[in-house]
This record gives C-alpha cells, sequence and structure tokens, in this order.
C-alpha cells in the first residue's frame, strides 16, 4: 500500500454497552494516524480515552463503524486471526507494568514472541537481551519484577511490547505511576521510537505537558473528538534502540497476549 496510508483508521465508530440504560462509550468517531506520529489523546476522566484506545488496539470492537489497521479492516475477522493480527502489528504499554512476578524481566519479554511462534528459543533470547540493552536495561534480565525500581519495571513492559517489532504501540497513561525522573526516561523512549525507529505511538495521559511534547493531540469530550490539532514538542531524543534490537515479522499483544505464557 502507499507509504502515505495511515497505519491507523477509525471510520465512523461508535462503541456503545448495551442495557437497560445504554451507555455510549464513543461516538461518531473518525480518525487517521499516519506512521511514524507520535499522538496523545487527552480528556477527562470518563471522556472515552481507554475506550477508544481499546478499540483502536483491537480489544474490543465497534458497535457500529469499522477500524482499519495498515490498511486491513478488522471487525470480520475472526477472533484467532484477530489476536494473531494483534501479536504481530501491536503492542501494549499500560499504566502498570503487568509482569508476571514469577518470571524473569528477559521471560516476560520472551512470552508474546512464544505466543507468535516465529522465534525459536535461542533467538528468542537474543531477541529480549538486545531490546532490554537498547533501553539500557541490560543488567538487569535475570531479574523478576520485585527486583526492579518501578521505573525498570515499566521500561521491561515497554521492551515487552516491542517484543515482536510491531510497528504500533498504544500506550494507556504509561507514565501515570511513576515519579517525574521515571516519567521523562519513558516518554524519551516513546519518542525515540517514533523518530528513530520509525514506529507509531498513540498514547492516553492525563498530563497536559506530555501531551504538548507530542506531534499531535486528540482530545475527547463525552465519547466525541473535540480537538484534533498538532502539539508541537521536541523532547530530547533519548536511547538508541539498537537495530540488533529490531526483527522482521512480528509484535507483540494484547493484555492476555502479553501476560499469560
Amino acid at each position: 500500500m502507499s507509504p502515505a496510508a495511515p497505519l491507523v483508521e477509525a471510520r465512523g465508530v461508535t462503541r456503545v454497552l448495551a442495557g437497560a440504560v445504554p451507555v455510549t462509550l464513543v461516538a461518531d468517531i473518525d480518525l487517521a494516524i499516519g506512521r511514524g506520529e507520535l499522538t496523545a489523546i487527552t480528556g477527562p476522566s470518563g471522556s472515552g480515552k481507554s475506550s477508544l484506545l481499546y478499540l483502536l488496539g483491537l480489544l474490543d470492537l465497534p458497535t457500529t463503524g469499522e477500524v482499519l489497521i495498515d490498511g486491513r479492516e478488522t471487525s470480520a475477522m475472526a477472533e484467532n486471526e484477530r489476536a494473531e493480527f494483534r501479536l504481530a502489528t501491536l503492542g501494549f504499554v499500560f499504566q502498570f507494568h503487568f509482569l508476571l512476578p514469577e518470571f524473569s524481566a528477559c521471560d516476560n519479554i520472551m512470552i508474546p514472541m512464544r505466543r507468535l511462534g516465529r522465534l525459536d528459543a535461542a533467538a528468542r533470547r537474543e531477541r529480549a537481551e538486545s531490546i532490554l540493552a537498547s533501553l539500557g536495561l541490560a543488567e538487569h534480565g535475570h531479574k523478576r519484577p520485585d527486583q526492579l525500581s518501578g521505573g525498570q519495571r515499566q521500561r521491561v513492559a515497554v521492551a515487552r511490547a516491542l517484543a515482536n517489532d510491531p510497528p504500533l504501540i498504544l500506550a494507556d497513561e504509561p507514565t501515570g505511576s511513576l515519579d517525574s525522573q521515571s516519567s521523562e526516561q519513558v516518554f524519551d523512549i516513546l519518542k525515540t521510537l517514533v523518530e528513530r525507529d520509525g514506529r507509531t505511538v498513540v498514547a492516553v495521559t492525563h498530563d497536559l505537558d506530555l501531551a504538548d511534547r507530542m506531534h499531535r493531540r486528540i482530545h475527547l469530550v463525552d465519547g466525541r473528538i473535540t480537538e484534533d490539532r498538532p502539539a508541537g514538542g521536541r523532547a530530547s531524543p533519548g536511547p538508541t534502540i539498537s537495530p540488533a534490537g529490531r526483527r522482521g515479522a512480528g509484535p507483540p499483544a494484547d493484555a492476555a497476549d502479553q501476560r499469560l505464557p
């Protein structure tokens, strides 16, 4: 497809929770996000930010409308096809790391690789160690989550999102539980993924200062887009994600895909 084509599109997307009193989570969303964009989704609590992110990440299906990823319509996919597509296209980072406590950092990163099944055991470990090194965690791969600081755990969560080399990273309040120094480290890593690696990052955040340092800001109120404008900041470029930390086909997964062996 054309290089100028959007990586992510929402066409008339509405999500309604059925019930005695139906609840509209998002309504009439038309949105296109290109390759190499760092986009913030902002809005008050309950405005539909996370709901929109989960729809874009194929963790939920729209009631009406269509989500396209890399030009592919996704609503008609069978669930197993959708799950594999998530693994091969999307990476997720959440406010809390959701690392499995009994596994080392390296083993946590290998979980989505094992689920996708495109690398053998030796290649999985080599890739996990390479990603950790790229994020400044080369000496911590053997440690369990309880042996890491909060900022280190969140960087491991970012590494896990990169496990299968996805073009698209979706982050839900990725710095929301971190102190200012760790928040800055995680933000710089996300920006590096865009500006040096050419990935697309879409992040939900309550931090308006952070949002204004991204390329674009989309603001939601009551499930509708009320503002979509360039943001404008340029943070420090952050650490280099080494070419060895990237591999051809494949990426991570939804919450279950990334967390469960």
